[in-house]
C-alpha cells in the first residue's frame, strides 16, 4: 500500500538545471578545468563534493583547493536561485501535491542539494512538503540509499510503502537500493531501473500514478 511520495527537487519539482550549470561554469573556469553540458549531464543527482571530483578528474589538487572551490559555487548558485518565484515550479508539480495532501498521502523531499529549503521557499512549495531531506541529512548521497530512507524514517512510512519520483539514474538507483518504487520523470533510456517513466508531471494524477503502477507489477 503506497502511504507516501518522496520527490527529488531538481528537474522534478522545479529546474534549476541552467543555475548549476552557471554556477559550476564559472567556477570551472576559474580553476581552468573544462567544463560543458557533457560533464554537467554527470552531475546530475549527486553531491557537490562527488560533483567537484568529476569537473576536476586527473587534476592535482590541495582538500583546501577543493573545499574554497565548493564554497565558491555554492556563493554563486544561491546568488542566481535568489531571483526564483513561485513561477519556476514546474507545469504539473503543484498539482500533484495539493492532489496527494488531499488524498491523506505523506510528502517528503529527498534532494542532495544543500539549498533545497533556501529554493523550496521561494517558489513556494514548503507548506506542501512533510519531510525535507537534503545534502545536510545524510552523510552517503545518492546512488546510496541513505537520504531516501531517512526520509521515509521521518515520515513515519515503511520503504516498501514509499514512491520515489526522480530525473536522476543515480537517484533511480537509490530508491531501488532502498526497497522503493521508482518513478522516472524524464528519458525511459536515461533512467533504468524505473518502474514508470514519464516526460514531466504535467497533467500526470495520482490516480494515473497509481494505476500504471499496479499495471506495471503486473507485467
Amino acid at each position: 500500500m503506497i502511504e507516501a511520495f518522496i520527490f527529488d527537487l531538481d528537474g522534478v519539482l522545479t529546474d534549476t538545471a541552467v543555475f548549476h550549470y552557471q554556477a559550476w561554469k564559472h567556477l570551472a573556469d576559474e580553476m581552468g578545468a573544462e567544463f560543458n553540458w557533457g560533464i554537467n549531464h554527470k552531475l546530475r543527482g549527486v553531491s557537490r563534493r562527488a560533483s567537484m571530483n568529476i569537473i576536476l578528474e586527473g587534476r592535482d589538487v590541495t582538500e583546501e583547493e577543493i573545499q574554497a572551490g565548493m564554497a565558491r559555487k555554492n556563493e554563486y548558485y544561491q546568488d542566481l536561485i535568489a531571483k526564483m518565484t513561485p513561477e519556476d515550479v514546474l507545469p504539473g508539480a503543484e498539482d500533484l501535491l495539493l492532489e496527494m495532501r488531499e488524498a491523506g498521502i505523506r510528502i517528503g523531499l529527498g534532494s542532495a542539494s544543500k539549498n533545497a529549503h533556501t529554493v523550496l521557499d521561494a517558489i513556494g512549495l514548503t507548506p506542501l512538503i512533510d519531510v525535507i531531506g537534503d545534502g545536510y541529512s545524510v552523510e552517503r548521497g545518492k546512488p546510496e540509499p541513505d537520504l531516501f530512507l531517512y526520509v521515509a524514517h521521518e515520515l513515519g512510512v515503511e520503504p516498501e510503502n514509499s514512491v520515489v519520483v526522480e530525473d536522476a539514474a543515480a537517484g533511480i538507483e537509490a530508491a531501488k537500493q532502498a526497497g522503493m518504487v521508482a518513478v522516472g520523470i524524464g528519458e525511459p533510456e536515461r533512467l533504468p531501473g524505473s518502474d514508470v517513466v514519464y516526460p514531466s508531471l504535467e497533467n500526470i494524477t495520482l490516480d494515473r500514478i497509481l494505476d500504471d503502477l499496479e499495471a506495471a507489477k503486473a507485467d
